[in-house]
Formats: structure tokens, C-alpha cells, sequence
């Protein structure tokens, strides 16, 4: 976080949060190491996350299960971004060593100095990883979901889609809500005086 001083009420970040958009980190993806900042996801849906670390167990699982959904969110005008306390270059060494990493085409952060993840308050700071926390973002910048989980307890890429899904679905429809386990596709509510009570 060049040049950037959070105050201590504006952390960790959680759902109706603006995200700043120029927080910076470093990605491997295609086999290349880039800068990248929040700013440059603007206008398209983020989802984030945030995993403990490389050349472990569950993580591989996750991230792959991910990977073969990638097409699924990038459809829906989506980017995943991963994330780990591992730097870009260990991400580039997963890559190039697991069979589960090598489906990953989506950015993988790094965030060695721990910024991200005490920003999002996923960081366990004295073992230096991060929890397993999920963030989706809108394009304009806001924290429209948050799921953390205890890092012995992997998560599933279908029920992030259907929140993301659920997320864009009602902010390109305020006027909506979606109940609970909706689908794209299904019926959705509206809330008024005449639903109280009905349901």
C-alpha cells in the first residue's frame, strides 16, 4: 500500500466498504509477474480469495475447483483473484509443479507483507497466513458479500458463483432481493407492505 495510511477505524474491511482502489499488489498469471491495483478490476465484479498458502492440502483444492469454474465468472463479467502471504514468485513455482495449479488462469496475489490480508481482516498474525475468506466485490468497488472461514474447512466454487450471481442479479435490480438458496433463474421478491406477513 504505496504511499497509503489507513486509520484504524477503516479496517479490516467488511460488507458496504468501499475498497481503496489504489491498493497495489503484485500477480502471477500466465506465466508472467505483474503490478496490478484495485483500479484496474474496476467496472467488472471481483471475487476475492483469500486461502492460507502454497503447497499445502486443501488450498489446491479449492483454487482448482475454482479454475474450472473460471470461465462461469468471467462469462458473468467476473475476475477471481486468489490470494496468498506467498510471494509471486512461490505462486509461480506451484504453477509450474502441481497439477491442480496448472488449471489456474486467473490472477494469484501476492501479498507478502501481509497488507491484504490484515486489510480484510483474514490474517492470523502469528503464523503469518491468512483464514479462508471470500469477498465479493461490486464494480464500483464495494464489499457485497463476506465469508471467513477456519482454514481446516474448504469452501465450494459453486455456492461463491451463486452468491456472486445473487449479487450482481440484485444490483442490476434494486427494486429485488433474493431469497434464500436462489438460482439464476428463479423468482426473486420485492419487498413492500403487501409481502409482510405473506411468506
Amino acid at each position: 500500500m504505496d504511499d497509503m495510511i489507513f486509520e484504524a477505524d477503516n479496517f479490516p474491511l467488511t460488507v458496504g466498504d468501499t475498497v481503496p482502489e489504489d491498493l497495489s499488489f503484485d500477480v502471477f498469471q500466465n506465466n508472467s509477474i505483474d503490478n496490478k491495483s484495485f483500479k484496474d478490476f474496476r467496472g467488472k465484479w471481483v471475487v476475492l480469495f483469500f486461502y492460507p498458502g502454497d503447497f499445502t492440502f486443501v488450498c489446491p483444492t479449492e483454487l482448482a475447483e475454482l479454475a474450472a469454474m473460471y470461465e462461469q465468472f468471467t462469462e458473468a463479467s467476473a475476475e477471481i483473484i486468489s490470494v496468498s502471504t506467498d510471494s509471486a514468485f512461490v505462486h509461480k513455482a506451484w504453477h509450474d509443479t502441481s497439477d491442480a495449479i496448472k488449471t489456474v488462469n486467473y490472477p494469484m496475489a501476492a501479498d507478502p507483507s501481509h497488507e491484504l490480508s490484515e486489510l480484510f481482516g483474514t490474517l492470523i498474525p502469528e503464523v503469518g497466513e491468512s483464514l479462508r475468506g471470500t469477498f465479493i466485490i461490486s464494480p464500483d468497488g464495494v464489499i457485497k458479500a463476506v465469508e471467513i472461514n477456519d482454514n481446516s474447512i474448504g469452501r465450494c466454487a459453486k455456492e461463491t458463483l451463486r452468491k456472486f450471481k445473487a449479487a450482481k442479479f440484485v444490483g442490476e435490480h434494486p427494486a429485488n432481493v433474493c431469497p434464500a438458496s436462489w438460482n439464476e433463474g428463479d423468482d426473486v421478491l420485492t419487498p413492500g407492505v403487501d409481502l409482510v406477513g405473506k411468506i
